[in-house]
């Protein structure tokens, strides 16, 4: 495959990977801090593919693997937070300093909770997922610079 081919495929399934995560917003499972941090490199993958598609920059296909990587690890520490292996943020987690007062209160924003599964397939929360189609991006982001050779 060419070097086009593998942006288009690698910059699609990080906006595959958004439309996802907002569909499941929209059925009901808001994102967590954690997951909004997920999508943050997915939407810089999206806009990195499209600048690299129109200037032919292939050497941009660097920086889509870079931020491919960089969401497969927040999805693995977001994983590993969720699963207990260690800590998360305070802000979002059980332990957190936020959960008193008007938080609690049903009129008020939902605190959505970091470390708690909310929507799981095979045993893997939606964050063990994005870590895993994340590494794929990342590969067809590394192939896409190895060809531009």
């Amino acid at each position: 495959m060419t070097c086009k081919t593998y942006t288009i495929l690698a910059a699609g399934g990080s906006a595959a990977l958004l439309i996802g995560a907002y569909l499941f917003q929209f059925a009901g499972y808001p994102p967590c801090q954690m997951c909004y941090w997920q999508r943050w490199p997915h939407f810089a993958a999206v806009a990195i593919g499209a600048i690299a598609l129109y200037f032919g920059a292939k050497a941009l296909t660097w920086l889509g693997a870079l931020a491919a990587a960089t969401t497969s690890g927040i999805g693995i520490y977001h994983t590993g937070v969720e699963r207990g292996w260690w800590e998360g943020p305070t802000s979002c987690t059980g332990g957190g300093d936020l959960l008193s007062g008007d938080l609690l209160s049903t009129d008020g924003p939902r605190l959505v909770m970091c470390d708690q599964v909310s929507w799981e397939f095979l045993t893997l929360s939606m964050a063990s997922w994005n870590a895993i189609f994340s590494a794929v991006l990342m590969v067809l982001w590394i192939k896409a610079a190895l060809s531009a050779r």
